[in-house]
């Protein structure tokens, strides 16, 4: 093998951008005098500085949020979206209680903390309310609007264990329920309706332990319909939630919960969502989820975390239990999905936000997951993805690892039923899955699967290219669905039957389903499954966009572009040089070249004493690979996965 100066100079100068390149991405030193805002929580939330110190928040979640002093005496900009910062002096010693109005309460609880300025002897860590949960109904009603011509009235005169029951009406309030053990419950799912003119924040926003809401609707919130936060004991029955801003149905960093009964649609976050929890022992059952711009989301949540016997449909994407660095405890990991009913989440239109564009066309979605089970759901007409375990960029990259998805039905997809993308992604397995349209990577259950092979690899460029792209286009604003606020509400759903039935707080609330007992669900009347989707390059032609096009065209041409120059040269160096070389030298690098994909004719440039100047050679493989690895962290950078 020949070498020169001229090459070692030039593979030194390209190595030296791809690390400038890489090392860019990397992220600010952490200030001591930081606080941060995750989805829904500040780190940390208790902090002591000196006196004259500035405090800056920083806001990284998804969800906005902003800093506000209990007695109004300062405050951030009302809304504070990811990377935007907040900063304040203190010149006092004291302390300086804070939180969000969009996610805490000025007592401190939820989204809240305090700042501890200089020396404060007689300071004591903030207690939790000396208000304990009750097990049983307390047997007293409060009715509104006949006790009290509010909800909020009728929660703040409550004791633990007592019914407030609302009675038809309109209610324009945001709800704070400090109370444990409160009953929350509507004489007519349809006619009790909360609604926040998109000037309030959150419907009902509980706090505390043990709250059960049943049997009403909350709408045209900016915020969330129905809200549970640092909670243990928490239930949703026969609820409806349509038009909010982020989230219908809601519980973060909250346990020993259920929803079940219920129905979502046009808010932009997601229809339901259980977050920042482990383990969760939480239930969601029976509930249906309609042009969303998630159907379900699940950031960081699992460990006895069941999604099961529901239907979820033509949202802009479907079930999706994610890792990210928004919030606290990643990655999501040990959460159980089954006996779901997933169709057509493929809505364009429906209202979106944040990284919702990332599961668009997609059925169920492990994003960055770990040790989940997804088992005996019917999964149809996906423009790209039925079932997809995929890797998730955020501030880390964040693998699928160990996840079983075994038993389904998948069909009517555009790039293939059952997909993974890694190129890291250990120990995944599929078994006994039933699908039509093929799998990405080819022979995904032979070489991952939960009894023989298991590969702890994957090289699916297109996947990941289509990744990138599409992460580019959840930053970019793409799709743009219809606003929230402009969305159709649905119509009547089913009331609460026995509403005039015996209430019961929300503890003791978890009970793990009997699995033995969930089947794949029937496809419904008048849903027919499509063909396979057309395709050019890995897009689907039914929803390319710039990015996906772009990207998975990068990995498609020029991947191929180098590997045919590879070839031509080798074969014409060969050939012309075949006297040479001999008959068996000649027929054994011919062979090498095809019948060892890109490695054989690498090992002929470098091995086969060729005539081709070595620059030229070190130029077109070197070179090569180099000048493809730029372009890829060109294309993350615009992507804005790191």
């Amino acid at each position: 093998m020949e070498w020169d100066r001229n090459s070692t100079v030039w593979l030194l100068a390209t190595v030296a951008v791809v690390v400038i390149l890489a090392t860019s991405c990397g992220g600010e030193s952490e200030d001591q005098l930081q606080i941060f805002g995750y989805d829904d929580v500040f780190r940390d939330e208790i902090i002591e500085v000196p006196v004259g110190a500035e405090v800056e928040w920083r806001m990284e979640g998804e969800n906005p949020h902003n800093v506000f002093a209990p007695d109004g005496s300062w405050e951030s900009p009302f809304v504070l979206e990811r990377g935007d910062t907040f900063a304040r002096t203190f010149t006092e010693p004291g302390v300086y209680p804070y939180f969000c109005t969009f996610h805490g309460t000025p007592e401190g609880d939820g989204m809240a903390g305090y700042v501890i300025v200089g020396d404060v002897p007689d300071y004591q860590r903030p207690q939790p309310s000396d208000q304990q949960p009750v097990e049983t109904w307390s047997g007293t009603t409060i009715r509104v609007p006949d006790d009290f011509s509010t909800i909020q009235g009728a929660v703040d005169a409550a004791t633990p264990g007592d019914l407030v029951s609302i009675g038809p009406g309109v209610y324009n309030e945001a709800v704070v329920v400090r109370t444990p053990s409160l009953i929350l419950r509507g004489t007519d799912r349809n006619e009790v309706v909360l609604d926040g003119r998109f000037e309030l924040t959150n419907g009902i926003h509980a706090v505390a332990d043990g709250v059960a809401v049943e049997n009403m609707t909350a709408r045209n919130y900016t915020i969330n319909g129905f809200y549970w936060t640092g909670v243990t004991g928490y239930r949703g029955s026969w609820l409806t939630a349509h038009n909010n801003g982020d989230y219908g149905i809601y519980a973060f960093d909250s346990f020993d919960g259920r929803f079940d009964n219920s129905y979502a649609s046009g808010n932009r976050d997601s229809g339901y969502y259980i977050g920042q929890c482990f383990p969760c022992n939480a239930v969601i059952e029976d509930v249906e989820s309609e042009a969303n711009g998630l159907a379900y989301s699940g950031t960081n949540a699992g460990g006895e975390l069941y999604v099961i016997n529901s239907y979820w449909h033509d949202n802009l994407g479907g079930i999706v239990p994610n890792s990210l660095d928004s919030e606290l405890f990643p990655p999501q990991r040990g959460a159980y999905i089954g006996g779901n009913l997933v169709i057509d989440n493929n809505n364009a239109d429906a209202p979106e936000k944040g990284l919702a564009p990332l599961a668009w066309g997609e059925g169920i979605v492990l994003g960055g997951g770990q040790d989940n089970l997804v088992e005996k759901n019917l999964i149809v007409n996906h423009n790209r993805y039925g079932i997809l375990a995929t890797m998730l960029p955020d501030q880390n990259f964040w693998w699928a690892e160990r996840n079983v998805v075994r038993a389904n039905t998948i069909a009517g997809t555009g790039l293939g039923d059952i997909a993974l993308i890694g190129p890291w992604a250990p120990q995944n397995c599929f078994s006994d899955n039933t699908y039509s349209n093929g799998t990405n990577p080819f022979l995904l259950e032979f070489f991952h699967s939960c009894t023989g092979i298991n590969l702890p690899v994957v090289w699916d460029l297109n996947g990941v290219m289509l990744l990138l792209g599409a992460t580019a286009d959840a930053n970019y604003g793409v799709p743009e669905g219809m606003d929230y606020q402009t969305w159709p509400a649905p119509g009547p759903q089913p009331t609460m039957p026995g509403a005039d039935s015996p209430p019961e707080p929300a503890v003791d609330v978890f009970v793990q389903p009997d699995l033995d007992m969930i089947e794949v669900p029937q496809l419904p009347d008048g849903v027919e499954i499509r063909a396979r989707e057309v395709t050019m390059s890995g897009v689907p032609v039914s929803d390319p966009t710039l990015f996906t096009v772009l990207f998975s065209l990068w990995a498609y041409f020029l991947p191929l572009a180098l590997v045919a120059t590879w070839f031509a040269l080798a074969i014409w160096d060969i050939v012309r040089r075949q006297e040479e070389m001999g008959k068996g030298a000649t027929i054994a690098w011919l062979a090498a070249i095809f019948l060892i994909p890109i490695l054989g004719v690498i090992a002929f440039f470098v091995f086969g004493r060729s005539r081709i100047p070595a620059y030229l050679r070190w130029t077109l493989i070197a070179g090569g690979i180099v000048a493809y690895l730029i372009v890829l962290v060109v294309l993350v950078l615009v992507s804005g996965a790191v």
